[in-house]
């Protein structure tokens, strides 16, 4: 035992050195959360004809303001009730068994207190929710669960996270390589923290709120150090993520729901893989999760425009095309109108397809004296259609950087048509009258017969097309458009 002891000393002054330099926040590190409970346990049941529960506090710095209690629901928040603090701090809040969730305390100066709304009468204690450090749950077994759990999992983390740190250097360094001994060890303290972090949670109340949501919570935020340093763990997270159930209130009413996308596509946009390989998980996680959905059209609806947003904001219009063209396709039925015409464009427009023609109208801005009446008769390899606006802040921002490109662009045979949805002449004029390139528009905003042969739903939108209107990027700035140019005309790799 005696020649393993520098070994275990190194591993205890590297963890007091760690901490010295400060405690992560439980956003940033935590735990990876390997299996989530899917049951649809209804915790709200015993409750539904009881009478409402109440959150009341003591808070002096309130005294005098109004207070609002305010619910989860999807994307956004609602208001569950309002009261007026009493001169000496004092409030009551009611909530129904409906709301059972999380929830939030908000100041009339908008600072925020998270509660568990968990069917339990809460009553809690302090100065002000500006100063969150002095608020103490006076009474909520699930509030005082969850403000356990908050404080004890990061710490729980941040020695895993230190252990993982050493264990690669024992792995990976060939002076402490040859060391069996440590190694064990912390193999040992490593599955410890791990126990006893799932012990915790294996305890609660099935019937609980926080039974469901501090899994879930460890999940989301846990990605972050999983994609980071955890690398072996990145499948099984991404299939705990595919488990989860999206129908499930408990999520719906948790706050977690942007998250919880946002986080599972993260995760597999950052995995290390292929861009292929993205695209194939990213689609897998998209069938999962519309299948899941088919039993709800309403959240169908909500959540996969939603993904659909994100996927075009992050640029992933593999995984855009594939989640279109698979819910028009097999879900068709469920879609709202307003969903089906935001896919469309994916099926209407996809690369490869053929681009409808477009009539210049006599709102025409022709700086340099193209001879077409419309877009099929332009003589040039390649056209980039632009949507676009005077009122639309990323439009105007975007102009002075396409203008600029435009004459190396036109050189090497790729011609510029704006089509603006601007509804006036002289908002028109003020807008497209400098710029260099073929400019129209019929003033019909979004019920232009060309912006909707088109399908666009949101501006700026780029086509390009070869000569014979296929279509063959959407490209999403000008950036990524003058990469194409310089790759495949400047240096001839088409």
């Amino acid at each position: 035992m005696s020649n393993n002891i520098p070994y275990m000393k190194q591993l205890v002054l590297f963890l007091v050195l760690l901490f010295s330099f400060g405690t992560a926040t439980a956003q940033t590190v935590t735990g990876v959360a390997l299996a989530t409970a899917t049951d649809q346990t209804d915790t709200g049941a015993a409750l539904a004809t009881a009478t409402a529960q109440t959150v009341t506090g003591t808070f002096p710095g309130l005294a005098g303001t109004e207070i609002r209690l305010e619910g989860f629901r999807g994307f956004g928040t609602h208001v569950i009730s309002r009261a007026n603090v009493t001169d000496e701090g004092t409030f009551s809040l009611a909530y129904q068994a409906e709301h059972i969730g999380m929830g939030r305390l908000v100041s009339s100066r908008d600072q925020s207190f998270i509660v568990v709304l968990s069917g339990e009468d809460i009553r809690l204690e302090g100065e002000s929710l500006a100063h969150p450090e002095s608020i103490e749950i006076l009474d909520s077994e699930e509030n005082l669960i969850f403000e356990r759990y908050a404080s004890e999992h990061p710490r729980r983390e941040q020695a895993l996270s230190a252990w993982v740190f050493l264990e690669n250097i024992y792995r990976g360094d060939s002076l402490f390589a040859v060391h069996v001994t440590p190694r064990q060890a912390i193999a040992r303290e490593k599955q410890r923290i791990r126990d006893e972090d799932q012990a915790f949670l294996d305890q609660l109340d099935p019937s609980t709120y926080v039974h469901w949501y501090l899994p879930v919570r460890r999940l989301v935020s846990s990605v972050p150090v999983v994609a980071q340093h955890r690398t072996d763990d990145i499948p099984p997270t991404i299939e705990a993520f595919r488990r989860l159930d999206y129908t499930d209130p408990r999520l719906y009413r948790s706050g977690l729901l942007q998250d919880v996308i946002e986080s599972h596509y993260w995760l597999i946009e950052n995995s290390g893989r292929s861009l292929d390989s993205v695209f194939v998980e990213m689609n897998t996680s998209i069938d999962i999760m519309a299948e899941n959905l088919s039993a709800d059209p309403d959240r169908l609806n909500e959540i996969m425009e939603r993904l659909f947003d994100l996927l075009e904001r992050r640029s992933l219009f593999a995984s855009s095309e594939h989640l279109a063209v698979s819910l028009l396709t097999n879900k068709s039925a469920l879609l709202s109108s307003r969903l089906s015409g935001k896919l469309e464009i994916y099926r209407a427009m996809r690369v490869g397809g053929t681009a409808p023609d477009i009539t210049f109208t006599e709102n025409t801005h022709n700086p340099t004296d193209l001879n077409a009446a419309r877009l099929s008769e332009l003589e040039s390899d390649f056209t980039l259609v632009v949507f676009a606006a005077g009122w639309c802040p990323y439009c105007r921002d975007m102009m002075p950087e396409l203008s600029g490109h435009y004459g190396q662009w036109r050189r090497n045979g790729v011609e510029v048509v704006l089509v603006s949805l601007d509804d006036t002449a002289d908002a028109f004029a003020e807008f497209a009258s400098n710029l260099p390139f073929l400019s129209t528009t019929d003033f019909g905003r979004w019920n232009s017969p060309i912006v909707q042969d088109w399908h666009v739903t949101s501006i700026p939108a780029l086509y390009l097309l070869d000569s014979d209107r296929q279509i063959l990027l959407r490209p999403n700035s000008v950036r990524h458009m003058d990469a194409w140019v310089d790759w495949n005309l400047v240096q001839g790799n088409r």
